[in-house]
């Protein structure tokens, strides 16, 4: 454990975003992307920050580590593959399928049991291919469907309720609030619904950086450094083939990230350095560059990170310009003119 007393819980309130992306075409700022931007040290200090770190906000699915830790710690025996899975927003392949119903398998359970949305495959080629073949949205191809598994799966170990596994004061869901202010070293400001159906907890950036670089400094065996492993050896079961957030783990040893819906991204080092990003607008264009930049703000190799600095933006099917992080945030890039 890692603080008997967590700190007051952040403040809800109208986040004070600052500028941390812009839109340049030919050469002219066309638009700005807003948000807010946490970068530590490996002493766990603030080395820069931009927007509102400290505001209550929604992590959405980077919160998934810190539940697949907390699984763990109440007797979820999945290492490997399938605690990937657990803290994952898979694509919907046949192997995120797969390792859902293996999950639930172990459990004695089938899909029936799980509670989650229906929904189509998250990777719109996956999707598409569904759609060909007359396949319908299931719980099972849900981007969420390894988290639910492993939920029911801890709770057949512990001998707590399944049907309302997804209620706030179910012993799961209260034991994962427990993990998350542990973790965050703050008490939780409000709790809702994510998208899923499982409660959302809401939190800081600030304290989101933090518990991710608790996940990847733990002591070797913990569960936090079993959900550390299993995410980076097995990136592509914590998201899928082609995806940016597998692509950065690859890209960089030793980095553990995860991604969330609204323009969410945290990501740590094993020495404890991380990064937290909020894009205000929920933007992807502008989340993978600015954790990009981040990252080499904590002092990452940029020369790892160039297949993140986003994707062109064309004019008549040309590149004409780019999403460039702000000066503050990547002096390398500011350097270069617009």
């Amino acid at each position: 454990m890692y603080s008997s007393s967590p700190a007051d819980a952040p403040l809800v309130r109208e986040p004070v975003h600052a500028p941390v992306a812009h839109l340049i075409r030919g050469g002219i700022v066309e638009g700005i992307h807003y948000g807010s931007v946490v970068v530590l040290g490996a002493d766990a200090e603030v080395q820069l920050q931009l927007g509102d770190i400290e505001a209550a906000f929604y992590p959405r699915s980077a919160l998934k580590p810190l539940q697949a830790v907390a699984m763990v710690r109440a007797g979820l025996p999945l290492d490997g593959e399938l605690l990937s899975l657990t803290a994952a927003s898979h694509s919907g392949e046949e192997r995120h399928l797969a390792g859902s119903r293996r999950i639930l398998e172990l459990a004695g359970l089938t899909e029936g049991h799980l509670r989650n949305v229906t929904d189509m495959p998250y990777d719109p080629v996956v999707r598409d291919a569904w759609v060909r073949e007359g396949r319908m949205p299931s719980r099972l191809a849900q981007n969420c469907s390894g988290k639910h598994a492993a939920m029911l799966y801890t709770c057949m170990l512990n001998g707590w309720s399944l049907a309302d596994y997804l209620d706030p004061g179910h012993p799961l869901q209260q034991a994962i609030a427990e993990i998350v202010e542990d973790l965050t070293g703050q008490r939780i400001a409000r709790v809702t619904v994510d998208g899923c159906g499982a409660p959302l907890f809401s939190i800081s950036l600030h304290g989101l950086a933090r518990a991710t670089a608790r996940i990847t400094t733990a002591a070797p065996g913990t569960p936090e450094a079993r959900v550390a492993d299993a995410m980076r050896e097995h990136a592509e079961m914590a998201s899928g083939s082609g995806r940016d957030v597998a692509a950065l783990m690859r890209a960089v040893p030793g980095l553990l990230s995860k991604d969330g819906f609204e323009g969410v991204q945290v990501a740590a080092l094993a020495d404890g350095r991380a990064v937290a990003v909020k894009i205000a607008d929920g933007a992807n264009r502008a989340r993978v560059p600015v954790a990009a930049a981040a990252l080499a703000r904590a002092g990452v190799d940029p020369e790892l990170l160039t297949e993140f600095a986003g994707e062109p933006l064309l004019g008549g099917g040309e590149p004409v310009g780019c999403v460039r992080p702000v000066r503050a945030l990547d002096p390398v890039l500011a350097t270069a003119d617009m």
